[in-house]
């Protein structure tokens, strides 16, 4: 057995592993990065097949003040473009450009639903005071990536004039906690107007962060090359500054008390500290304990019962289409990145009450009735579609354009019908069905000309990250958490009852995201190089 003595080893190649490695190799560290995919990355990933590029998880990126300041604090330079965005329903179509989209919105929506505009009038002014908030939430380079030290102009033109009112709009935030279904309940009497504003967001998404996506499609951005080139970069500075990789490598065994971690090969890695930046449930599942102080012990079960007890969030399914239709002929209709919803009806209780009834139900039911129920929920459903050669054509072979349709799935189900033993067929006509949505509503040129096509399912997902139920976005929200979901502190989402061990990415911090996930690696590689 081999066994090999680091600083700190970090397990989990996605972007939080990457941003504590790529930090503690810089401080001079000898680190260790140990990834079970051969290729790094996690949900912000890029990929190729027949000259088609396509984004595996994230579609892409908001700064939120943390990943441009990252960028610049580790004199890394990646070329960046707008990724502007599209709002569909039916045959209305809004692009966003600007503050002055929000009115158009209203606008839009008040076509599709006249009877309602006193209401629509109130949730866009509930909308626009979030957007207030985003903008001191998000409104200075987060200080973690500054060398406070030496820029003290930050300090006294920036940071200390900004510090009260981050204060002040945090207290406002934490009021707007409330599930955004709750929230739309209270003010939206109309069922079908409710579905249309929040029906992609995951179930009881809290009110700040569904309706602050607004502000965020101001933000979004994409790496030339496809998102994975954010994590391209990463790996290729830890390599720069020493840093060692190891991927393609699965980590089954946590040892706590001797400080080793131990791969499905038997190799040993003895660390001084250990970051976790994979799937915690995991984490929880492969430490072995026994040999712990009982204390230490105690409080590790607690927390082992809270992340048993608790689901991840919502996963998805996606589709990748190889189209032979020319990028204009899409840049005519959408932007790069489009939130489509083919029907003003919504979807109801398809997604919550008629899925939940199938799948306490499913031995005694039917394909016919789940194929009639996906019927239902395909064409009643918001789709969020990327077309990465819009941003930068070098992405699609010429004539030609890739799409990323996705929307919200159930991992349960899928699961479910794998052990039926019918998920091929199942796959198959998903994307039948999603080609047929997409085509006979808002882009009638992919009928006939649609080439190639793949898929990845809750299940692929689950696979591909390690996450439990395939989750995409941490824990799914309920009112206790297995971890810390405030703003305020975050710093303390990155200790774990283990020694010497700390936790950082989406399943640290919920709700999280990219800039989540970079804010949480820098902070486990802060706690333990003491910089705070």
């Amino acid at each position: 057995m081999n066994q090999n003595s680091y600083d700190t080893v970090v397990v989990g190649g996605g972007i939080a592993g990457l941003t504590a490695t790529v930090y503690l190799a810089r401080a001079g560290q000898k680190v260790l990065l140990i990834e079970k995919n051969r290729e790094l990355g996690g949900l912000v990933n890029s990929f190729s097949r027949n000259g088609f590029h396509f984004d595996a998880g994230v579609r892409a990126l908001e700064d939120a003040g943390i990943i441009l300041p990252m960028l610049k604090d580790l004199s890394i330079e990646l070329e960046v473009v707008k990724s502007p965005v599209s709002l569909g329903v039916e045959n209305e179509v809004l692009h966003i450009e600007n503050l002055e989209s929000l009115y158009e919105y209203k606008h839009l929506l008040k076509k599709l639903y006249p009877d309602n505009g006193d209401e629509i009038n109130e949730v866009i002014k509930t909308i626009r005071k979030i957007m207030k908030y985003m903008d001191v939430l998000y409104g200075i380079e987060n200080p973690l990536f500054k060398d406070l030290k030496r820029d003290t102009s930050f300090i006294f033109r920036k940071l200390l004039p900004w510090f009260p009112r981050f204060l002040l709009t945090i207290g406002k935030i934490n009021r707007m906690q409330i599930p955004v279904d709750d929230y739309l309940n209270s003010v939206v009497t109309n069922p079908s107007l409710r579905d249309i504003i929040a029906q992609h967001f995951f179930k009881n998404t809290p009110t700040f962060f569904a309706l602050s996506y607004f502000s965020l499609y101001l933000d979004y951005f994409y790496p030339k090359g496809g998102v994975g080139k954010l994590a391209d970069a990463l790996h290729e500075k830890i390599v720069a500054l020493g840093g060692e990789i190891k991927s393609g490598t699965i980590v089954n065994r946590v040892i706590p008390d001797e400080k080793i971690v131990e791969d499905e090969k038997g190799n040993s890695y003895r660390y001084v500290n250990l970051i976790w930046a994979a799937d915690l449930k995991t984490l929880y599942n492969i430490s072995e304990t026994e040999n712990l102080p009982a204390e230490t012990r105690i409080r590790f079960e607690d927390a082992k019962a809270k992340m048993r007890d608790n689901k991840g969030g919502e996963s998805v399914f996606t589709l990748f289409l190889q189209v032979d239709e020319p990028l204009e002929s899409f840049g005519k209709i959408s932007r790069a990145h489009f939130f489509y919803t083919p029907s003003k009806q919504g979807l109801g209780e398809k997604h919550r009450k008629e899925l939940y009834d199938l799948l306490h139900n499913f031995a005694n039911t039917s394909k016919e009735q789940v194929y009639n129920w996906l019927d239902g929920f395909l064409s009643l459903n918001t789709f969020e579609i990327s077309i990465p050669g819009l941003r930068d054509e070098n992405l699609v072979p010429p004539g030609k354009t890739g799409l990323i349709i996705s929307f919200l799935a159930e991992y349960e189900l899928f699961r479910k019908i794998e052990k039926a033993g019918w998920l091929d067929e199942f796959i198959t006509e998903i994307e039948y069905r999603v080609i047929t949505i997409i085509s006979e509503s808002i882009f009638p040129m992919l009928k006939k000309n649609v080439i190639g096509s793949f898929s990845f399912s809750p299940l692929s997902i689950q696979k591909r990250t390690g996450s439990s139920g395939g989750a995409i976005v941490g824990w799914e929200f309920q009112k206790e958490m297995p971890v810390i979901n405030k703003i305020q502190i975050a710093d303390r989402s990155v200790f774990t009852p283990l020694p010497s061990i700390y936790q950082a990415g989406q399943w640290a911090y919920s709700p999280a995201g990219v800039p989540m996930s970079i804010l949480t690696g820098k902070m486990a590689a802060n706690r333990i190089l003491k910089i705070k």
